[in-house]
């Protein structure tokens, strides 16, 4: 059991797509629960992904690379994990801001949660004010992450804000901020409850709002 798991892991910390399929399938044919197999195999290798990136040893395209090939195997893995019982951390609704087309850091961050065991629901790109309001409406989610990458759309993050306010959703859900320009700063300017510079601590910064 745990030779399988290890060469799991290995396989997602290396991206390696057709190594973590066949893998997910080996610890599926021992009966290995698919549990252990999303934890101990998947979830502790993005972890590793993190802590990598943050010491300087992945970038970017690494971290990417190795979140892909995880969600490789979770396709194979996700129609057994919904037969057991398997506990969603939280739901987190992401978007990038209205007049902003880009999503590489947003997939990324979804990514790494999904990997951390959260539900995500992915607004895709350009989304406006009254889809972000909408969707906390329908969806309850325990967090709400809005990106930009342009000066110019960041404060498309500040008139979202405050339309959650105006609908009186603000107390339901915490709203966290990111992407190149954004800083800390400025997330606390505009209402937020966190900020993150990367995918890596955007997993913490979730995992911080939705424990307490």
């Amino acid at each position: 059991m745990e030779e399988v798991l290890k060469r799991l892991f290995d396989a997602v910390l290396e991206g390696d797509f057709e190594g973590v399929k066949v893998n997910v399938q080996a610890a599926l044919d021992a009966h290995i629960d698919p549990s252990v197999i999303l934890n101990d195999g998947m979830i502790a290798a993005m972890r590793e992904v993190g802590c990598r990136f943050e010491q300087g040893d992945y970038y970017v395209p690494e971290m990417l690379i190795a979140a892909r090939a995880m969600q490789s195997g979770m396709v194979l893995l996700k129609p057994h994990l919904q037969t057991g019982n398997i506990q969603s951390k939280g739901k987190v609704v992401i978007g990038t801001v209205k007049g902003d087309l880009h999503d590489i850091g947003k997939n990324l961050v979804s990514l790494m949660l999904e990997g951390d065991g959260y539900e995500i629901k992915d607004l895709g790109v350009d989304v406006p004010v009254e889809e972000f309001v909408r969707v906390i409406k329908a969806e309850k989610p325990d967090v709400v992450a809005l990106s930009a990458l342009l000066t110019t759309t960041m404060p498309m993050m500040k008139t979202t804000i405050e339309a959650v306010v105006a609908a009186g959703l603000r107390g339901d859900v915490k709203i966290i901020v990111g992407g190149a320009p954004v800083t800390d700063t400025y997330a606390r300017q505009i209402g937020a409850d966190g900020f993150s510079a990367d995918a890596s601590r955007a997993v913490g910064l979730v995992q911080s709002l939705t424990e307490k």
